[in-house]
């Protein structure tokens, strides 16, 4: 059964997009270097597998995903929903950070900015970096520190773009639970990325956020399903949140493994599957940095697993049950 290339709707907007997603951070060498030939060959995969949504954002690379990115999708002359994110503007420096994004621009830093100007700047100068004519979907990007001014000065100015028709989606995209819910209570979003809170070793997110997303018709996406890698290759050293994973998660991620694999099941499989089992997840992103890999998180999206695996998982309490309610 194929269904990474399924399109669903948002619930509040007429823009359909694939069941699964590329995020484009690994664009901007994100740990390790990408080729400039393995990040054209990747968006040209991704339409050849019938991907139609790509997420990015000015922090990636300082630049440098939106820049690949946007060469590649109007190389491809494909039909496509396209995210990017504000709350960060690159300035010039002659201090090049290149300890995150391997490929970051040399000439840029990466500063918050959630002033109405900053905003306003962030989208035009994506536009530049991508070449483009739009975007459809602007998401609020790591807002947890800044809530006040977010609120006050940033939305604003994007249900405004949203209002005029410039943009189709508002929308946030955070690591953490506890901010995401406070953003969406106060605000009028069509859609909410939440990274790494609802995964085979993190459950949160079905706890306050997703209920809330239903009630008001928030179209949920899932990033940071393998939790920055211990759900992809659990082994000692292996990061959780982007930072060495402790020893109990470690041994419950070995665990959920080993019970999979008793059943026939990958874990990769399970992780990138995981999120869909609740009706407020829309889709998944997962980041890819060459066509391999994406071709890997294709198959794994597509396997098979059986109703019963989820349930024996729940009962083995090595997840918590699903909330419906």
């Amino acid at each position: 059964m194929s269904r990474h290339n399924q399109k669903v709707s948002l619930k509040r907007v007429p823009l359909e997009v694939t069941r699964l997603g590329l995020g484009t951070a690994p664009l901007g060498g994100m740990f390790n270097s990408v080729a400039e030939s393995e990040s054209d060959e990747l968006i040209a995969t991704a339409f050849e597998l019938g991907i139609n949504y790509f997420d990015t954002a000015p922090l990636y690379g300082h630049g440098q995903s939106e820049v690949r990115l946007g060469r590649a999708l109007r190389a491809a002359k494909k039909d496509f929903v396209i995210s990017t994110k504000v709350g960060r503007v690159l300035d010039s420096t002659d201090q090049p950070d290149k300890e995150f994004f391997k490929d970051a621009d040399p000439t840029k830093i990466s500063v918050y900015d959630w002033s109405a100007d900053g905003v306003k700047r962030s989208i035009n100068e994506s536009l530049a970096r991508l070449g483009l004519d739009h975007v459809d979907m602007v998401l609020l990007h790591d807002c947890e520190d800044y809530l006040e001014q977010t609120l006050r000065e940033a939305y604003p100015v994007l249900d405004s773009y949203r209002s005029q028709g410039i943009i189709k989606a508002v929308g946030m995209g955070l690591n953490l639970c506890a901010p995401s819910v406070a953003v969406m209570k106060e605000t009028d979003l069509d859609c909410a990325l939440i990274a790494g809170r609802y995964t085979l070793l993190d459950q949160e997110a079905q706890e306050e956020l997703f209920p809330l997303a239903l009630k008001k018709n928030v179209s949920m996406i899932i990033g940071g399903v393998y939790n920055s890698g211990v759900l992809a290759n659990p082994v000692k050293g292996a990061a959780y949140n982007y930072a060495p994973v402790s020893d109990d998660l470690l041994d419950r991620a070995i665990a959920i493994k080993d019970f999979l694999a008793k059943r026939g099941v990958s874990l990769t499989a399970a992780a990138i599957q995981f999120p869909l089992r609740h009706p407020a997840v829309m889709t998944v992103l997962t980041g890819s940095r060459n066509s391999a890999e994406l071709r890997a998180n294709v198959a794994d999206f597509d396997a098979e697993i059986a109703d019963s695996v989820w349930i024996e998982l729940e009962e083995s309490r090595l997840i918590k049950p699903l909330l419906l309610s």
